[in-house]
């Protein structure tokens, strides 16, 4: 039934591997130009103190996330695995399974909200140290109610989304969560100029989760007929199998939860709002960064299951190499530029608002995610799709910890920047203790793994990061154009390495190469 729909691996830049990473890159564009945006906006109406509230009020919801254990993850990877085998009535049965845990679950969130809900007023709302009056207690306490039922209500919500992950269908995907962004950006501008208030923005969340429910629902209903988004009777064994490999995903969004979305509740149990913003300022930034990252795993993780289940094994080798090589060169394309213009550009982007404090915390925190983000965006996912999800999980979940204890350490002594070293320091051992580990698992060298990776591409770096370093210590870059300008200029350095260099001669991917081939092709 299935045949033509699930794509038959393809050379890099020919495939449907690339178009589909491609449409996550697009969205991801669309998603970091819409973020920088409401960000500012949003930073300058509420202003410090009340965006710092914001800031907590979505960092205290957060851990909520966990009570998914993994369901989504694991529904992608289980009806992958039946499509790659031509199973209808397994992705058929999978998607029942998982609809009727996410309800289970949905209700158990819901419940431990009110836990959440009643141990932020205590400790936060209506503490000395905060201080805050009845209407601003008033107006956070409704809208951390919102934001906890909505959670609660997305572990259903957002479940359509898997099928299409699982299809390979990430262009429609992408085209209803670009709708929900720009109806997004839309509702927040309209309702904040109408009321300035935390209430109004947990209500636009509510509002674009249906939007995108709706919408995903009717396409999906469309495109995957073989596919009936309805629960069905919860069968122990076959939820046993979901949550088996769910559970190493709790484990991973446990460690990515621990490690950065809680860090704003660290700042905010031993400083003011006003800091929590500070931190948010610099800690901005990487939400795009790591979308950009998981918009390639995304993609390869379903691959990587198929392949698996198909015995190509060196595929599934050839697949680690090229896309981490693309993951370390974007990473450092974009960190590089950050690490020395990083200030400047919060202070362009963030306007009257901005804290110089938060230019340095940024710079801390991009060094340690030069390393992290490729293996965070491409080896994880791949071992996860390929069956391996043990060491990933307990390895994310150690760095969680590691940072949190770090973080709730230093604090008292260094303030936000003590924060921003627990998250930076257990970033940098992780990435070096799982490179030597998933080597192991896929059988690959890690120096060899390595060297394929960076070998070209630092070097390549050079010229354009030569380029930065002239500028800034010379007549430096303040203001929107000036930023751009030298942006421009370094991407340009970076195509040229790239095209001329970092990928000529390439084993997997040799831009210049294929293009002749087309035009030799075309001539004849």
């Amino acid at each position: 039934m299935w045949e033509g729909i699930w794509p038959v691996p393809q050379p890099i830049l020919t495939g449907p591997v690339l178009k589909n990473i491609s449409s996550n890159w697009a969205l991801n564009v669309l998603q970091i130009l819409i973020f920088m945006i409401l960000a500012r906006f949003t930073l300058n109406v509420l202003g410090q103190e009340t965006f710092g509230i914001w800031e907590a009020v979505i960092a205290a919801a957060g851990p909520l996330q966990l009570m998914i254990l993994g369901v989504p993850v694991a529904t992608v990877r289980a009806i992958s695995r039946a499509i790659g085998c031509d199973d209808e009535r397994g992705a058929k049965e999978a998607l029942g399974q998982s609809l009727t845990l996410t309800l289970i679950l949905a209700g158990a969130a819901l419940t431990a909200g009110g836990f959440m809900w009643w141990g932020f007023e205590d400790r936060l709302l209506e503490s000395e140290r905060w201080s805050l009056d009845g209407a601003a207690i008033l107006d956070t306490r409704t809208a951390l109610a919102i934001v906890l039922i909505n959670l609660a209500a997305g572990f259903c919500l957002r479940l359509p989304y898997a099928v299409f992950e699982a299809f390979h269908d990430f262009v429609p995907r992408n085209l209803i969560m670009g709708a929900g962004m720009l109806l997004r950006l839309g509702l927040t501008i309209a309702a904040l100029t109408w009321d300035t208030s935390l209430r109004t923005l947990a209500l636009v969340q509510v509002a674009v989760a249906v939007f995108e429910f709706t919408a995903a629902l009717m396409v999906s209903r469309k495109r995957h007929k073989g596919i009936h988004f309805r629960p069905s009777a919860l069968s122990i064994d076959k939820a046993r199998k979901l949550l088996s490999f769910g559970i190493f995903a709790f484990l991973l969004n446990m460690g990515a939860l621990l490690a950065f979305k809680v860090d704003a509740l660290v700042v905010a149990a031993h400083m003011l709002p006003k800091d929590v913003a500070v931190y948010g300022m610099a800690n901005k930034v990487f939400d795009p960064l790591i979308n950009l990252l998981l918009a390639i795993g995304m993609v390869v993780m379903p691959a990587a299951a198929a392949m698996r289940a198909r015995n190509e094994e060196s595929e599934l080798r050839d697949l680690l190499f090229k896309w981490s090589k693309v993951a370390v060169f974007i990473v450092l394309t974009l960190g590089s530029y950050l690490l020395v213009f990083g200030p400047e550009f919060l202070d362009w982007w963030l306007g009257d608002e901005y804290d110089p404090a938060a230019g340095p915390l940024l710079q801390v925190l991009m060094a340690s995610f030069l390393l992290f983000l490729p293996v965070r965006g491409v080896a994880l996912p791949i071992l996860l799709g390929a069956g391996n999800p043990r060491g990933p999980a307990l390895g994310l979940l150690a760095m969680g910890i590691g940072n949190l204890a770090l973080s709730l350490i230093l604090v008292r002594t260094h303030g936000v920047w003590g924060v921003a070293l627990g998250t930076a320091i257990p970033n940098v051992i992780f990435s070096l203790f799982f490179i030597a580990g998933a080597g192991r698992t896929l059988q690959v060298q890690p120096m060899e793994w390595t060297a394929y990776s960076l070998g070209r591409v630092g070097p390549g770096l050079l010229p354009g990061l030569g380029l930065l370093l002239l500028i800034k210590l010379g007549p430096g870059a303040s203001g929107f154009w000036p930023l751009f300008t030298v942006g421009l200029a370094f991407v340009a350095a970076q195509t040229l390495a790239a095209l001329f260099f970092v990928w000529r001669g390439d084993p997997h991917v040799d831009p210049l190469q294929i293009l002749r081939d087309r035009r030799r092709k075309d001539g004849t």
